[in-house]
């Protein structure tokens, strides 16, 4: 909780008048009561004569001057105060809330983009140890909840202690005898509230793990819904959305039921109370005379009774506000306080004929355990060359080339980019310098234009063009409906396969890298495109460092040189000449694909 209240630091003007407007309200809430006592007692029933009461006599003597004055006078002169009492009130009580509600929502604005940012600095072991569904409740619903604790916080902190303290002082004053019914009934609210908040301050941490579960069932099925309707596992994934779902039901159906014991817990201590406030004042007034007992007191003392009361109930709110933003606490610090596994080198020059060198490269994914996934891998890449990099399933290809933007850090060796090792790179810089097609093109809901310009911000209508005429994306762009103003539904859903597979080309094409690597994205595109796609790479960025990773001998065949990758070792490195010469492994696959005419070599 400590950290919250830092980030509140920065609006501390606004966390600072918040309970002192506060203060004006709840005053001018515990002086009605007593304006109301003396127009009944002065000015409607004339029990008591109006020099008795020294605030209702100074307030006549101010209005009317010295004089005897009329019931009327007294009715009217005590209501319009109280109008006017009523009216600051709720302009204190106005700006509290908009104080406080201000102080809040910035507080959540700005941890908010914390979490956000601490999020994207985190490598993607971590991501994925968080999982994407509770990622998103935190930053969501657990900063929701601190949000609303924080303004609750600024509000109700003074709200209900002084509203407590201010209404047994008031009570106090008007008789003491009143005591008696406090006496009686502060010990069974203070054991009910400790009771309720004991049994449901444990659920609610319970709460938020079961929201992220639901929140992962969604995201799934949402983003799977091709396949879950391909297999027909509607019924299957349901029964598991309603399994969350009924979790998450009976947990707050739990903690509402234990929560919902106060409320009418308090009422009837409430009007436990205001009875015996009536019978004590009916008694006195009737059989104790020189008490000050009167029918104005009695009314009186019941509001502020009343006032007691409710303060516990919105102390019991503020007890369940402050336990259910605890456990959110908990999970939002959890990120904030993730220290990035994968961190920024401070180097941002580098320049070398060796774009990308591995140097006796091992490595083997976080928490995993047997032999690594790569052994002793040692190749260099030079400035312009196409390195490609074909293999059996499971080898190790995109494990070798998320090393290189450093999506993972390698276990052993070194990677070294421009002649500089890889860990000394700044970030930024680093991965300024690729363009990364993966294997699953992700693209994001707007036009066409505006998905290919992701990958350049400042992109003109010109390169937006080419990259698209680059990546052999052109014809089907012209075909749609707005052509690059064409909206794309969310991840391409709009799109077939090997539209995604070009369009995610085109965006890394326009951003003009110095080292592109293509992680086995042609698989959805034919030889025939495949090949217009390489001899437009060979033509329009014959600069660039092409590091691609391929299924078939047909999409690397015209490579500068091909690594082939053997259970994580690379076992030849050649041309694809030398390689039919040299490498029985490479051989193995060109057979395979190219027997019976299957495929031109």
């Amino acid at each position: 909780m400590k950290r919250i209240f830092q980030y509140l630091k920065k609006y501390a003007f606004l966390a600072f008048i918040s309970p002192l407007l506060m203060i004006g309200e709840v005053a001018a809430d515990l002086c009605l009561p007593k304006l109301m006592s003396i127009i009944v007692d002065c000015g409607i029933t004339g029990g008591v004569d109006i020099a008795d009461s020294k605030l209702g006599s100074t307030v006549m003597r101010i209005v009317f001057g010295e004089g005897s004055y009329t019931s009327m006078q007294i009715i009217i002169t005590f209501g319009i105060l109280m109008l006017l009492i009523v009216l600051v009130g709720g302009f204190f009580g106005v700006m509290c809330a908009y104080t406080a509600a201000k102080a809040s929502q910035s507080l959540g604005h700005d941890l908010r983009c914390d979490a956000y940012e601490k999020v994207m600095s985190l490598s993607i072991e971590q991501t994925d140890k968080f999982t994407t569904g509770s990622l998103v409740t935190r930053m969501t619903n657990d900063i929701s909840m601190i949000i609303n604790f924080v303004e609750m916080f600024l509000r109700i902190l003074v709200r209900s202690p002084m509203f407590f303290v201010g209404g047994l002082v008031m009570l106090l004053s008007l008789n003491i005898s009143f005591s008696l019914v406090l006496l009686c009934a502060l010990p069974v609210l203070v054991i009910m509230l400790i009771f309720v908040l004991g049994k449901a301050i444990p659920i609610y941490s319970k709460l938020q793990t079961k929201l992220d579960r639901l929140n992962c069932v969604v995201q799934e099925n949402v983003t799977g819904a091709r396949v879950i309707k391909a297999y027909v596992k509607e019924e299957y994934e349901g029964d598991r959305f309603d399994k969350a779902n009924a979790d998450l039901r009976d947990t707050n159906i739990r903690v509402q039921r234990i929560m919902a014991i106060m409320h009418p817990v308090l009422m009837i201590v409430m009007n436990a109370a205001i009875i015996a406030v009536i019978y004590i004042g009916g008694w006195q007034i009737d059989n104790v005379a020189g008490t000050g007992m009167t029918a104005g007191t009695v009314m009186a003392a019941i509001t502020y009774i009343t006032q007691v009361i409710m303060s516990i109930m919105m102390m019991t709110h503020m007890f369940q506000s402050v336990s259910r933003a605890m456990a959110s606490v908990k999970r939002v610090n959890e990120i904030l306080d993730t220290d990035p596994v994968i961190v920024s080198g401070s180097v941002t020059e580098a320049d070398s004929d060796i774009a990308v060198s591995f140097e006796n490269v091992s490595f083997k994914y976080p928490g995993s355990i047997g032999k690594p996934i790569l052994s002793d891998v040692s190749f260099k890449v030079r400035r312009g060359e196409t390195f490609a990099i074909i293999g059996a399933t499971g080898s190790g290809k995109t494990s070798l080339v998320r090393l290189i933007p450093r999506f993972y850090d390698a276990t052993e060796g070194e990677i070294r980019i421009d002649g500089v090792p890889v860990k000394e790179l700044d970030l930024d810089y680093l991965r300024h310098k690729i363009s990364y097609v993966m294997q699953k093109s992700e693209l994001f809901s707007g036009t066409v234009a505006e998905n290919i310009r992701w990958g350049k911000e400042d992109a003109t209508d010109d390169e937006v063009i080419e990259a698209a005429r680059v990546a052999q994306t052109e014809q089907f762009i012209l075909g749609l409906n707005d052509g690059y103003n064409d909206m794309i539904a969310e991840k391409g859903a709009s799109l077939s396969g090997g539209q995604k597979q070009r369009m995610s080309i085109a965006r890394a094409i326009v951003r003009k890298p110095e080292i592109l690597i293509l992680d086995d994205a042609t698989s959805a595109l034919d030889l025939s495109t495949e090949a217009k796609l390489t001899s437009a790479l060979r033509e329009k960025m014959s600069g660039t460092t092409v590091i691609m990773i391929a299924q078939r001998i047909a999409s690397v065949k015209n490579a500068d040189r091909i690594a082939v990758i053997e259970n994580g070792t690379i076992k030849d490195c050649a041309p694809h000449d030398v390689l039919m010469q040299t490498s029985e492994t490479y051989r193995d696959i060109y057979n395979s694909q190219m027997k019976n005419g299957g495929e031109q070599a």
